[in-house]
């Protein structure tokens, strides 16, 4: 306990540092609370270095207690606005390109199956095809491929 008082803005860092890797590395910044203490953390024990505060475990205690509080009002909506900020455009990859010639009619109810790298895809397409149509994929879900005529 008392290599912490002896050096307690470096224990104060490294503890911010810490919540703040744990944070970012473990929850992705899921929670905002470790967020703050870590900030928190990490700014009072530079305070207490440059002697702007007191280095006491009083003055850390209550020193964290306001600056979290500051960085919870200051950050919270700017962080949540970010955070629920979710991009919907589909992925695209080499995958989305495949074409093939259809075995068996497709339409939307998805009854026709293609075998695909070992995988059996469920087909669909907007438009009714028939079998022996050239197709390429244009859309992909879970199990399924959205074809459309080439």
């Amino acid at each position: 306990m008392t290599l912490i008082t002896n050096n307690l803005p470096e224990a104060l860092m490294i503890l911010g540092v810490l919540a703040l890797i744990i944070e970012v590395a473990v929850l992705g910044i899921s929670t905002f609370i470790l967020l703050f203490l870590g900030m928190s953390l990490f700014t009072s024990g530079l305070m207490m270095n440059f002697n702007l505060l007191d280095d006491s475990l009083t003055t850390a205690l209550w020193s964290n207690t306001l600056i979290t509080a500051g960085f919870a009002l200051f950050l919270w909506k700017p962080l949540k606005r970010m955070q629920n900020n979710v991009d919907k455009k589909g992925v695209q990859s080499d995958f989305a390109e495949l074409d093939f010639v259809l075995a068996d009619d497709v339409d939307e109810n998805g009854l026709t199956m293609h075998l695909y790298s070992g995988i059996s895809w469920k087909l669909k397409s907007k438009q009714p095809l028939s079998a022996g149509t050239h197709v390429k994929v244009v859309k992909k879900e879970v199990g399924t491929m959205w074809v459309e005529a080439i």
